[in-house]
């Protein structure tokens, strides 16, 4: 059950209050999408068949500003999902399927580790794709709570791919966002990128294997993937290096970022240094640098949190035979509350800082904000350190 409380973003739409008011509205919001649905080609009879008697699952408001990727530590959230278990069962995917794999691999030109890796991490291989009704979550994520307008698009596209006979109503079961299959779509991502590669003439993204490793390798190409390419280096950063250079917008040649004393952890050389890449620094000063390639950011459209996307390309070079990080992560840094987030947002907000809107979720906007602020803090501040988990030098 829902626990009745507010959403920890702060925003309107998630007060306790605010919840009731749309759950009670619930009927009336789900009759205004009719006229949408029909335009799309949605019959009323399907339409109907899947909103008759139908109720909000209030339980999505606790875990609507509680995703993971946002709230946990990089260090945490890589442990849980690059773990030994996960490793081994991936490369038991990769040989069962290796047929398909080589077939996807020629057409597309996507990497397979990264696609198994995908897999892995959205679903642990199919075995945990979740057991929400679609229909049922983006329905009451498009009229209650801070992302209507989003989700509202979610429902139509699902009721979209019932229309056409693509996934069978009883299977399309998934997250409480609405994400399904093993390799967990989107409605509006199935709609874009879904193939049908097993020429059965539906695009299955949820029983057939072939489609599932096709439609996700259709995805990333389509988003950009450089065929190739890998997703990013861990990299040791020089003491006294100049952090303002760690911005997902200051972009330079893996040879500049040399010059500017980059070198790559565990003394390999760079194999591509035309490669342009962009310096990550999740833990600041005190933990392991990443220089992060195109490949990076394609896959954080996939999911668009940066520690989403580290996961990914770091389970897709350990299902390759690769070595764990070098560097050690500051496992002694305590991580914010919710609250603790939410005030470091507008904490930094109010100094002029661009962290987004408010949400209590550390994205890359506030661990850069952070970081520039901390760098101002040491050259204003002598003798205090740069580094800690409030942006005001708290934790000295």
């Amino acid at each position: 059950d829902w626990s009745g409380e507010s959403g920890a973003s702060n925003h309107p739409l998630m007060t306790a209050q605010a919840i009731r008011a749309a759950a009670a509205n619930f009927r009336n919001c789900l009759a205004g999408l009719w006229p949408l649905a029909e335009r799309r080609g949605v019959s009323r009879a399907l339409f109907e068949a899947n909103v008759a008697g139908l109720t909000p699952d209030l339980r999505i408001m606790d875990l609507l500003d509680a995703q993971p990727e946002f709230t946990k530590s990089f260090w945490d959230y890589l442990d849980i999902l690059v773990n030994e278990d996960r490793i081994q069962n991936g490369r038991a995917i990769l040989a069962q399927h290796r047929a398909t794999f080589d077939a996807v691999e020629k057409a597309y030109g996507v990497d397979r580790h990264f696609i198994a890796a995908i897999w892995g991490v959205e679903s642990n291989y199919g075995t945990q794709i979740g057991e929400r009704s679609v229909i049922r979550s983006t329905a009451t994520l498009a009229c209650i709570g801070r992302r209507q307008d989003y989700f509202r698009e979610e429902f139509l596209s699902a009721l979209e791919i019932l229309a056409r006979g693509d996934v069978k109503a009883d299977h399309l079961k998934g997250s409480w966002a609405g994400a399904f299959g093993p390799t967990q779509f989107m409605p509006t991502s199935f709609k874009r990128y879904a193939v049908d590669f097993d020429g059965d003439r539906r695009r299955d993204v949820v029983d057939s294997v072939p489609d599932v490793i096709a439609s996700t390798a259709n995805n990333l190409k389509k988003d950009g993937w450089v065929t190739g390419q890998t997703w990013g280096y861990e990299v040791v950063v020089p003491k006294g290096f100049n952090f303002m250079l760690a911005d997902r917008s200051r972009v330079m040649s893996v040879q500049e970022w040399e010059r500017a004393g980059i070198r790559r952890a565990g003394g390999k050389a760079f194999p591509r240094v035309d490669d342009r890449a962009y310096l990550l620094v999740p833990a600041g000063a005190q933990g392991p640098g990443f220089l992060m390639l195109q490949n990076f950011r394609v896959i954080m459209k996939y999911n668009p949190a940066e520690a989403y996307a580290l996961a990914i390309g770091h389970l897709a070079d350990r299902l390759r035979g690769g070595e764990p990080f070098v560097q050690a992560w500051p496992r002694q840094e305590r991580v914010l509350t919710r609250a603790e987030r939410y005030e470091l947002q507008q904490h930094l907000a109010a100094r002029g800082y661009d962290v987004g809107e408010p949400d209590g979720r550390l994205g890359g906007k506030t661990r850069n904000a952070r970081i520039n602020s901390q760098l101002m803090l040491v050259a204003h501040r002598p003798g205090r350190r740069g580094s800690g988990a409030m942006a005001d030098g708290s934790r000295s």
